[in-house]
């Protein structure tokens, strides 16, 4: 079916950036747009849709994440890194069954579409559930099972989590016309031994997959391995083989200059994640050094426990303003370039080639802001707007590969009450 979307404000691409087209129109064939322009389009529609008072926007690609952990929104607050995973995150992830990791996922499912992600990395266990919500949600997702050790004796043939994670990859890969792909994972430096982590680098590079990956997120694990290895953790992976697929890095608060230069040549995209970064108080990733270093910086909530909601209006404001601040130079980070941290970088990152701009030939991955709010008045910025203005609440419809899975309040894809029904559910019987 052939769909116009008339009568809206667009920021559209231009080469790496943006024009503000107003009043105008937007075609989409099927699940790619075929029109972008201010004049009405000559081809006939088979649909009209009019969007007066819309602006629409790329799709929001939120990058790094633990999506079942919205049920553990809440706990834990005010603690550091190490003491929020392993005192409080940890005890009640032992008890999470597979049920409540699919549960999980699905009630960030409805807080993710609402606010414009159209595409989302995850990393979490028994990622089949992540896979069976995204078909039926209609989202994008680059889902992985993380690869963990902590027994130093534990050989990579006894690793279960390798070997679900490669299994995960080869049944999964390209599900949904592509709308699934499957990364491989290393949680970290911290948990892991550089045996495993050698051996499944290795897997990695041999099936041609993409690797997801936490890195110097705290002062205390980059310090502790340097201590322990000699080396920085982005040095100890690359060492191990990591970087010789195509990876990204979430966090990257502490790493040095020598690893940034080592992350550009190995084509390493950091993963910026703010909030979750100053809520733990680890500290201010050198993400101004990284765009001018030439890094393919992406935007990420993490999980809703260290944020603690997934929102990626929220990302892109904080980082737009808490760089000028700490530098105390109001010219660093562009709208632009913050928009497109949030969009066209995370698609380059997710290798979605296909998405992350409104152009003629990407896919319709699209979202429309309510211009008629009073805090969206007056728009003479659209770009602007965008990063210091707009409120995830503010998005009004969200389109994935030409299929509106959000509109106006109302879930099209998925049962909203259902899942908030079992999420309380699984809360109830988690925390008794």
């Amino acid at each position: 079916m052939k769909l116009l979307l008339k009568n809206c404000d667009i920021l559209a691409a231009d080469g790496g950036g943006y024009r503000w087209l107003k009043n105008a129109y937007l075609g989409i064939d099927g699940s790619v747009i075929d029109y972008i322009g201010e004049s009405r389009p000559a081809a006939p529609y088979d649909r009209e849709k009019d969007m007066s008072g819309r602006l629409l926007a790329p799709g929001l690609i939120n990058c790094h994440g633990h999506t079942a952990m919205t049920l553990l929104r809440g706990v834990g607050s005010d603690l550091p890194l190490q003491g929020w995973l392993f005192e409080k995150m940890m005890p009640i992830e032992d008890k999470f069954t597979a049920r409540d990791i699919q549960v999980g996922n699905a009630l960030a499912l409805l807080e993710m579409i609402s606010t414009g992600t159209t595409s989302y990395s995850d990393m979490y266990f028994h990622a089949d559930t992540a896979v069976e919500n995204a078909v039926a949600a209609g989202i994008k997702a680059n889902l992985c099972r993380p690869n963990q050790c902590f027994n130093p004796e534990e050989t990579y043939a006894q690793n279960t989590r390798a070997q679900e994670s490669i299994q995960l990859f080869k049944a999964c890969n390209g599900m949904a016309d592509g709308r699934i792909l499957i990364d491989f994972a290393i949680h970290a430096e911290y948990t892991n031994f550089p045996h495993i982590v050698e051996a499944y680098s290795a897997d990695c590079k041999a099936l041609g997959g993409r690797m997801h990956i936490h890195l110097s997120e705290t002062k205390k694990e980059h310090d502790e391995c340097v201590a322990k290895y000699g080396k920085t953790p982005a040095r100890w992976f690359n060492d191990l083989g990591t970087f010789d697929s195509p990876t990204f890095a979430a966090h990257c608060v502490w790493v040095t200059e020598e690893d940034m230069v080592l992350m550009r040549e190995k084509g390493v995209s950091p993963v910026h994640n703010p909030t979750s970064n100053m809520k733990l108080g680890s500290g201010f990733a050198p993400i101004p050094r990284m765009l001018e270093l030439g890094l393919n910086v992406a935007l990420g909530t993490d999980g809703a426990a260290s944020n603690n909601n997934l929102n990626m209006m929220e990302e892109m404001h904080l980082a737009a303003v808490l760089h000028n601040g700490f530098t105390h130079d109001p010219t660093l980070m562009k709208p632009a370039q913050v928009l497109n941290m949030a969009t066209r970088n995370g698609a380059r990152l997710q290798g979605r080639g296909d998405t992350g701009s409104l152009e003629v030939g990407k896919k319709a991955d699209i979202i429309a802001i309510d211009l008629t709010r009073p805090h969206l008045f007056p728009n003479v910025d659209p770009l602007a707007l965008m990063t210091y203005s707009a409120q995830g609440s503010d998005v009004v419809m969200t389109m994935v590969d030409g299929r509106i899975l959000y509109e106006n309040g109302e879930f099209l894809t998925l049962d909203a009450d259902r899942i908030l029904h079992a999420a309380k559910t699984c809360v109830d019987r988690l925390y008794r």
